[in-house]
């Protein structure tokens, strides 16, 4: 491309009828201000294309970080989301199996406390049926008509037996209030 130096240096080979030398000068001279402005121009416009495209490079460079930024955020939202699921899940399964083992100790203990319970109602009616046979045999020793003397002699077996019964029965009788007390 000329540039307008290389215009106005121009230089033209003199002829005998050649143009007139003043017009010539004067249309290159107009000629060179006229591309000299418009050389002025192109510059400024090619530094303006220059510049509009670092803008645009700068603002696709910003456009593709935000678009890598939206990505990395959704994806962080969708693990966090699915860590999150993952941690509701643990922690109902971690109540169900707590609440179902709560709810089996007390099985247990109601199972427990049934089975004392049941131990000490037969104990009850075991030391009832004792009290009553002691009774029945103090009651029977008691109404008989007279005192007899036995022509035998007494068997020490008999005595140790009587005694037994009466101490099992008094022992008994002592330790109902007891174990009534232990089963409330």
């Amino acid at each position: 491309m000329l540039t307008p130096l290389d215009i106005e240096s121009k230089t033209f080979k003199k002829s005998l009828l050649g143009y007139s030398k003043a017009e010539v000068k004067r249309s290159i001279t107009e000629i060179v201000s006229d591309y000299e402005k418009m050389y002025k121009e192109n510059i400024e416009l090619k530094d303006k294309v220059n510049l509009l495209n670092e803008g645009i490079q700068y603002y696709k460079t910003i456009e593709e970080t935000l678009k890598n930024t939206l990505l990395l955020a959704e994806k962080t939202a969708e693990e966090t989301k699915a860590t999150a699921h993952q941690k509701a899940e643990q922690i109902e399964k971690e109540a169900e199996l707590k609440a179902h083992t709560i709810v089996q100790d007390a099985r247990n203990e109601v199972y427990r406390i049934n089975k004392k319970s049941e131990a000490l109602i037969q104990q009850y009616d075991a030391s009832k049926i004792q009290i009553k046979q002691f009774l029945k045999a103090q009651l029977e020793l008691t109404e008989g008509s007279s005192l007899k003397l036995r022509n035998d002699p007494i068997d020490i077996e008999d005595i140790i037996t009587k005694r037994t019964i009466e101490e099992t029965a008094s022992t008994k009788i002592s330790e109902l209030p007891v174990e009534l007390e232990k089963s409330n």
